[in-house]
């Protein structure tokens, strides 16, 4: 698997005649960085719901990844189970967010609510180092950064009953009727992540793809997990918590309609019952 990570380079002059040091082919961009492929062989490959996007690091961010990652990174390998009140420092309730872009909203929910931990997943490596920069400078103590697959993440790496919510802002939408199938909320990954979502924990969805949002709203209500916070069963207007990021605010100008979900987690006995009927 290629990545920007891994890019061999070749030694350049610079132009006052001197030799700018570059790595050797092989060499990782980040030697305490993520990981290209952090879970490698080890997992099935199964149908992706995200597609890698390669860019350029920036200075600021090439920066941050070097410093911050071994204090506030990690890489989902698979191959053990976190201990999250380990991993954050403290005993805060903690949500799991898929897919942060560039970590913009991240940063100022965290800001906003600094009892709540976020471990904040995505493969995007400009994001990444975007977020942990923001972090940084914003002091904030609550942020954690994973790199992969949150699929492996949610069935391999938590526990049941670990998560105080999730936050799905903006997936990718496959618009592609073809590509419907690599969209992430569906049945089996709704089971999943019920697996690990405390009862009560709230659930919360966003698109500004509205054949995406319908699906959204169809998949999840027929769900014995999860119920509408909505008494009118339909979508929820954008709640004051969740900031508008440039990439909504581009979709609104182009006018596209953003459609939130927020469904909660119902307590285990109700889930049986549901699953009964």
């Amino acid at each position: 698997m290629s990545d920007s990570l891994n890019t061999p380079e070749a030694p350049h002059p610079t132009p006052d005649g001197g030799i700018r040091h570059t790595r050797a082919k092989g060499e990782p961009r980040f030697p305490d960085g993520p990981k290209a492929d952090p879970a490698g062989s080890h997992f099935e490959r199964r149908i992706r719901s995200f597609q890698p996007r390669r860019s350029r690091v920036t200075a600021g961010q090439a920066d941050a990844l070097q410093r911050l990652w071994p204090k506030w990174g990690l890489d989902i390998d698979g191959r053990r189970v976190l201990d999250l009140a380990e991993l954050f420092g403290n005993d805060n309730p903690v949500v799991l967010e898929i897919g942060f872009g560039m970590g913009e909203a991240t940063a100022q929910m965290a800001a906003a609510d600094p009892d709540t931990n976020i471990l904040a997943v995505d493969v995007h490596t400009p994001g990444q180092g975007n977020l942990l920069n923001l972090a940084d400078q914003s002091g904030l103590s609550n942020v954690r950064v994973a790199n992969g697959d949150a699929i492996i993440l949610l069935r391999e790496m938590l526990t049941p009953d670990s998560l105080a919510g999730l936050r799905v802002f903006f997936p990718d939408p496959w618009p592609k009727k073809r590509h419907h199938k690599r969209r992430l909320i569906q049945p089996d990954f709704l089971t999943l992540a019920a697996s690990r979502l405390k009862p009560g924990a709230i659930l919360h969805c966003a698109t500004d793809w509205e054949p995406y949002a319908e699906q959204m709203l169809e998949v999840l209500t027929a769900h014995p997990a999860f119920e509408n916070t909505r008494p009118d069963g339909g979508f929820a207007p954008r709640p004051h918590f969740r900031p508008r990021t440039r990439f909504e605010g581009q979709g609104l100008d182009k006018g596209h309609v953003v459609n939130d979900l927020l469904f909660r987690r119902v307590p285990h006995d109700d889930r049986r019952a549901g699953q009964q009927q």
